[in-house]
């Protein structure tokens, strides 16, 4: 599953048909689902209002291109009424799953954070929770056993980059059949398959999907070998990140390949030159394994 970035005509924008080339080629390459407005989506700087028309139109036409593959959107927000006033923005794009982390900003007691998510529960939507303790209150063992009693909710994607949390999750979740965990901590994805993830959210899928397809499916199919290969190839392109982290980094590399306009949500800012060019070269030997249109 790709945590897509969200493509914007101008600055903060975000436009469905400015998405259209890129979420063919990530078709084309083999990735079957998306998540929208994460971290790699810049869905916390994005307001609420434009969520919805982005996320109906990537959801069609994703689905028309992957004969229905799965679209989950992050509602994540600092207070259970602003997740919910999310939520409601993006039901017409029909999501698979809603996509909640524990709420931003304050910290939150046990029973408080359990109440978040329980509010959701009102919506008929599936919820997966998301563990992105650099963003949000973390999800703790005690949590992560609770939560997964909840019916409404149906899997856990940990970002945290702690495998023996990662492996305490799994644990959780087998008490369920209908219950799955995914791996965002995209340098740690073939670790999490190891202990039994049901599948992977790298961000950097957005510039080498076919690896990130190619490990999880050679993992699936017993291929060690290329599994790891995969994996040290989705570290090297993880490397543009000691250019410029994050988001503009990932942006101006698929603009250069004609795939996302460089628009950044503010306070981000777009790449310098300076930064375009260093990336660049940074990834010119890894060229043939890029996303291209």
């Amino acid at each position: 599953m790709v945590p897509l970035v969200t493509p914007m005509d101008r600055p903060g924008r975000p436009s469905a048909s400015a998405a259209d080339a890129l979420l063919g080629a990530l078709a084309t390459a083999g990735a079957r689902g998306l998540m929208l407005f994460g971290s790699n989506g810049e869905g916390p700087l994005l307001p609420t209002a434009q969520l919805g028309d982005f996320a109906a139109g990537v959801a069609k036409r994703w689905r028309e291109l992957t004969e229905g593959g799965p679209v989950l959107v992050n509602v994540t927000a600092p207070g259970t009424a602003e997740a919910l006033a999310r939520a409601e923005a993006v039901l017409p794009a029909e999501p698979d799953a809603l996509v909640l982390s524990p709420p931003i900003y304050f910290h939150h007691r046990h029973d408080e954070i359990v109440a978040h998510y329980v509010a959701l529960a009102c919506l008929g939507v599936p919820v997966v929770a998301y563990n992105a303790p650099r963003y949000s209150n973390p999800l703790t063992p005690a949590l992560l056993d609770e939560l997964t009693r909840l019916a409404h909710l149906v899997g856990i994607k940990d970002s945290s980059g702690d495998l023996a949390l990662f492996g305490h999750a799994v644990a959780a979740a087998r008490r369920r059949d209908d219950f799955g965990v995914s791996q965002g901590a995209e340098g740690q994805a073939l670790d999490a398959l190891r202990l039994g993830a049901d599948g992977v959210v790298p961000g950097v899928a957005n510039l080498a999907p076919g690896a990130a397809v190619e490990l999880f499916r050679a993992h699936r199919d017993g291929r060690d070998g290329d599994a790891w290969r995969a994996q040290q190839l989705l570290d090297e392109v993880l490397a543009l990140h000691t250019v410029r982290t994050g988001v503009p980094a990932v942006k101006a590399v698929l603009a250069e390949r004609g795939l996302c306009p460089p628009h950044v949500a503010a306070p981000f800012t777009p790449c310098s030159d300076e930064e375009r060019h260093a990336l660049l070269d940074l990834l010119a030997p890894l060229d043939a394994h890029l996303i291209r249109a």
